[in-house]
């Protein structure tokens, strides 16, 4: 069976650095859970054009993918996540599809409950994050 491949944007603006973080809606067992925002990439589409594309349907906003953040993440047997750090090139970011978005620091990553895939995301993100600490 083919390998799904799932891509997120760790959108970030600001001094200090603020990460972007969307509230799950959907489905029930998962809605109230934080990830950072992303989606699936479409059989015949490239990693990068996926993340843009997710991120304007998501948010309504253009970004610019940057770095990838941490290793792939296996979510299931069938489906792996790759996240990237992002640039926001346009628009102001709206909860689309999401209950609620926030803007958290390095000090508020930790505030609120993220999807346990994303777990390893938020562990490379606060390393990331150490590495360029003054």
């Amino acid at each position: 069976m083919k390998t799904t491949v799932i891509v997120a944007a760790a959108i970030v603006v600001g001094n200090p650095p603020r990460v972007l973080a969307a509230q799950r809606s959907y489905p029930p067992e998962l809605a109230g859970l934080w990830e950072l925002p992303g989606g699936k990439v479409h059989d015949g589409e490239r990693d990068l054009d996926a993340l843009v594309r997710e991120c304007r349907e998501e948010l309504g906003v253009d970004v610019r993918p940057m770095s990838r953040l941490g290793d792939d993440v296996a979510i299931s047997e069938h489906s792996m996540l790759r996240v990237w750090w992002a640039e926001l090139v346009a628009g102001q970011p709206v909860a689309l599809e999401h209950s609620e978005l926030r803007w958290l620091t390095r000090d508020e990553i930790d505030a609120v409950p993220w999807l346990p895939s994303d777990a390893p995301v938020v562990a490379a993100l606060h390393g990331s994050w150490a590495a360029t600490a003054g």
